[in-house]
């Protein structure tokens, strides 16, 4: 071990197993009180609460592990619409930003799920190519950068963010929000690390400031970049584009930059 990314890398990998017997652990207690016994309300409401969280800490924990890998230029090659990993970042994003909306969800219900949406003021469109063709790249990475673009929508908006996925050969994603936007001498910190900005409406965001410089390592090591566009009071849109992988140098391995 001869730097700090090495030992970042042990601590993160050794973090994973303690998480998962905790997630474990909780889901036991609150679905078998055959064999646990049973709860009382208080009691279900605390371990749902410690189930949130370290599920929110394996989050954190697996985004961190994709930025180590994508740091020694490691991805793995996958064919997929690129509508799934777009859902499911959106469920993983509501779930850290209000979780309380999904309490009640049937996940295979897809009516339900839009309608959460259209209740949390998420809109969506996919035109272009990618609207029924797959898309090329490491998809762990694409829904990292997905979720954490739009779980940092949902914290500064006021009422909707916009979704939006086009390109033709390049693929292209936009996250809107109408919040409070960003000064442009502000604009070049959201991207270094453990940088946090206030809420007009909240006060400073909750969170470890990680998110945006993340995705700017992530997008840049798939080929891409980032763009942001905003000012004061207008709301913000961080757009990133990403070139796709060809499937002959086969499923995994280093890909060159």
């Amino acid at each position: 071990m001869n730097s700090k990314k090495d030992l970042v890398g042990l601590l993160i990998h050794d973090l994973r197993g303690p998480l998962a017997v905790v997630s474990t652990s909780a889901n036991a207690l609150l679905n078998k009180a055959e064999r646990y016994g049973p709860l009382t309300v208080n009691q279900r409401r605390v371990l749902e609460r410690i189930l949130r969280n370290a599920h929110k800490s394996q989050v954190f924990i697996e985004d961190m592990l994709e930025i180590y890998r994508a740091e020694e230029n490691l991805f793995h090659r996958d064919l997929f619409s690129v509508s799934a990993p777009l859902r499911e970042s959106l469920l993983e994003a509501l779930e850290i930003v209000a979780p309380q909306a999904l309490e009640s969800l049937c996940l295979e219900n897809q009516k339900e799920v839009e309608d959460l949406f259209e209740s949390e003021g998420i809109s969506i469109e996919i035109r272009g190519r990618y609207c029924e063709s797959p898309f090329c790249h490491d998809r762990k990475k694409l829904q990292q950068i997905l979720r954490n673009l739009i779980s940092n929508g949902l914290k500064y908006r006021r009422k909707r963010i916009r979704i939006d996925v086009t390109g033709e050969e390049d693929l292209f994603i936009s996250v809107e929000d109408d919040g409070s936007g960003i000064a442009p001498e502000l604009q070049e910190i959201v991207f270094k690390r453990f940088v946090r900005l206030e809420n007009g409406n909240q006060g400073e965001v909750q969170g470890v400031g990680l998110g945006l410089s993340g995705v700017k390592l992530l997008v840049e090591t798939m080929g891409g970049e980032i763009r942001l566009e905003s000012s004061q009071g207008a709301g913000a849109r961080f757009t990133v584009r990403i070139p796709p992988l060809s499937m002959e140098d086969g499923k995994g391995g280093r890909v060159p930059r």
